[in-house]
C-alpha cells in the first residue's frame, strides 16, 4: 500500500525562520531566500489619520473672547488668557493662524481653537486670528496678507486692555496658516514698494510652522493632490511663474532669512507638508543664517499636530513654550 504524501504547508511555515537567518548571515553573492505569501502574517493596517473635521470636534474649556481687529465680519480674533494673568504678571502670547488651503470652506478659527485653548491652559495667552480667504470678498491678493498683518499688529491694542507681555511673542500657524505665520515673520524686510507693505511689524521670538506650506512654488506642483483646488494661483492672483514679484513677496522660502528661529513640526505621515519639503526649507534657512529645525513625529499626520492630546500636538505646545523661554508643559 503506498504511503500518502505529507502535507506541504507546515514545511513552508517551518522554513521561514531558517530563511530569515540565511538572509541575515549569507554573503552578498548568495541570493536571499524568498518566503511564500502564505507564510507571512498580514500587516496591521495603519490607523486612520485625523481630518480637519475631527479637530473641530475637540472640546474646548475656554471659548475665548471674540474681538474685531477690522470692519469685515471675518476680521476678528479669539483671545484666551491663562489663569493667573494680571497686570503685575503679564502672560507671554502666541499669535495662531489656522490653515485650510487659503479657502474658507476648509477651515476656520475653530480648527485652531483646541491648540489655542491648550496653550492658554498651560500659561500662554493666545490670539487666534480669523482672516479673509481667497474666495471671500476682499481676500486673496492682497487682502489675505493684509488681514493677518493687521490682526498681528492688533496685539499692541490688546496689550493696553489685557495683561499681555508683547516682549514675549511667538507666531504659529498650521498648513496654509503656517505659510502665513512664516510670512509674518518676514514682513519686516519687505521692499517699501511692495503692495503687502503696511502696518508696523512687531518683534517676535520665533515662529512655529505646523505642517506649514513654506514654498509656494513647490506646493503649486502638488496642490491638486492635497488641497484639491487651485490654491496657490488663487492666493497670488496667478500661477507662480506669471507673477514672479508676488511670489518673491509672498513665499517664505523666497524671503529668507527670516531673522528669527523657526521650528517645523508635523507627523511622518503628513503628505501636505512632507518631511523632505520641511527639511529643504530648514536647510535653505540655515544656509542664509537663520536657526531652523525640523521635528517629525512618527505615526502622526497633518491634523494630529493641531490636536493637543496627540504626540504631535504636544510637541507643538512645547516648541512654542521653548521659544518663549518656558519649560515643557505638564501634559
Amino acid at each position: 500500500m503506498p504511503i500518502p504524501a505529507r502535507p506541504q504547508t507546515p514545511r513552508r511555515t517551518a522554513l521561514l525562520p531558517a530563511a530569515i537567518a540565511l538572509l541575515l548571515t549569507a554573503p552578498a553573492s548568495i541570493a536571499p531566500v524568498t518566503a511564500t505569501a502564505q507564510s507571512v502574517a498580514p500587516a496591521t493596517p495603519a490607523p486612520r489619520l485625523m481630518r480637519a473635521g475631527d479637530v473641530d470636534t475637540v472640546p474646548l474649556r475656554d471659548a475665548g473672547v471674540r474681538i474685531a481687529y477690522g470692519r469685515d465680519s471675518l476680521q476678528f480674533g479669539e483671545l484666551r488668557l491663562p489663569p493667573g494673568a494680571t497686570d503685575s504678571n503679564r502672560a507671554p502670547i502666541v499669535i495662531i493662524i489656522h490653515g485650510g488651503c487659503w479657502f474658507s470652506p476648509y477651515a476656520s478659527v475653530r480648527n485652531s481653537a483646541p491648540l489655542a485653548d491648550a496653550l492658554a491652559q498651560s500659561g500662554v495667552a493666545t490670539w487666534n486670528v480669523e482672516y479673509r480667504r481667497y474666495n471671500n470678498p476682499g481676500g486673496g491678493w492682497t487682502g489675505t496678507f493684509r488681514d493677518v498683518a493687521d490682526g498681528a499688529d492688533y496685539v499692541r491694542t490688546l496689550a493696553k486692555l489685557y495683561p499681555i507681555d508683547t516682549t514675549r511673542l511667538v507666531l504659529a500657524g498650521h498648513s496654509a496658516g503656517g505659510h502665513l505665520a512664516l510670512w509674518l515673520a518676514s514682513r519686516h524686510s519687505l521692499d517699501r514698494a511692495s503692495p503687502l507693505v503696511g502696518g508696523t511689524p512687531m518683534s517676535v521670538r520665533g515662529v512655529v510652522s505646523v505642517g506649514g506650506i513654506a514654498d509656494l512654488r513647490e506646493f503649486y506642483g502638488r496642490e491638486r493632490n492635497t488641497c484639491g483646488n487651485p490654491a496657490v494661483e488663487s492666493l497670488l492672483g496667478g500661477v507662480p511663474d506669471s507673477v514672479p514679484a508676488r511670489l518673491r513677496d509672498a513665499s517664505p522660502i523666497e524671503r529668507l532669512p527670516l531673522g528669527v528661529p523657526s521650528v517645523h513640526i508635523a507627523g511622518d505621515r503628513d503628505f501636505i507638508a512632507p518631511v523632505a519639503v520641511r527639511e529643504a526649507f530648514a536647510t535653505a534657512a540655515t544656509a542664509r543664517g537663520d536657526k531652523a529645525r525640523v521635528l517629525t513625529i512618527v505615526g502622526d499626520g497633518h491634523f494630529e499636530a493641531m490636536t493637543p492630546y496627540k504626540a504631535a500636538g504636544r510637541a507643538v505646545i512645547d516648541a512654542i513654550r521653548a521659544l518663549l523661554g518656558l519649560p515643557p508643559a505638564a501634559h
